[in-house]
């Protein structure tokens, strides 16, 4: 079953100060997230963070309405990919940070001008419940009509790696925009995060 990686990033917006409370925006699961900025309080000590959680297309907007005000919040950004990252890099919108510790990585995982650095592979794909009768073996699969209403599939509006999905299928000579009106055609609705949609069919809610 085919599948695709992209990248979740930490960057630092040009406008953070660094003073004793740091704001992040993130599109991690909120445990994750509440794990994260207890890890880096109890390595350094003295310094709160406030930090948001939503999914990283619904952040950017936010972020972006922010700027435009003149008023961006954020200190520091954990979302979900680097394409997000880079176009902001090039809008000088990033502070660029030079980790002693990014040799130990591949190159290809961070800005060579340290804008952003990689934290995690994201991998989407085919997830279904394990009562169902027949099991999808690629994305094709999912327009057939004995699975018609049967779909759940995260926002390309609200999630970030489903963007990035939305836009790795499009490209795909065999699949295209095409593959997307099928998939609406039997009744795939998007919505939401990916939580959500692992949840549903975790429960048997939409069993694919």
């Amino acid at each position: 079953m085919k599948s695709f990686l992209t990248a979740a990033a930490l960057a630092c917006v040009s406008t953070a100060s660094f003073a004793d409370t740091l704001t992040l925006y993130t599109s991690q699961p909120n445990a994750d997230a509440q794990k994260t900025v207890d890890a880096f309080m109890a390595a350094n000590p003295g310094t709160e963070v406030e930090w948001v959680r939503d999914g990283t297309t619904k952040l950017m907007a936010r972020l972006r309405a922010e700027i435009e005000a003149g008023n961006p919040q954020p200190d520091v950004l954990l979302i979900a990919d680097t394409v997000t990252l880079e176009g902001m890099a090039q809008e000088g919108l990033l502070t660029a940070y030079q980790s002693p510790e990014a040799t130990a990585y591949d190159p290809a995982l961070y800005s060579a001008a340290g804008f952003y650095h990689s934290t995690k592979l994201i991998t989407t794909g085919i997830v279904y419940n394990t009562g169902v009768e027949t099991a999808p073996t690629s994305w094709a699969d999912l327009n057939d009509a004995a699975l018609k209403g049967q779909i759940a599939m995260p926002s390309p509006l609200y999630s970030g790696a489903a963007l990035i999905h939305l836009a790795t299928l499009t490209g795909d000579k065999d699949l295209g925009w095409d593959y997307y009106s099928d998939l609406a055609a039997n009744d795939a609705r998007a919505k939401g995060g990916n939580g959500g949609t692992f949840k549903a069919v975790a429960a048997g809610e939409k069993p694919y």
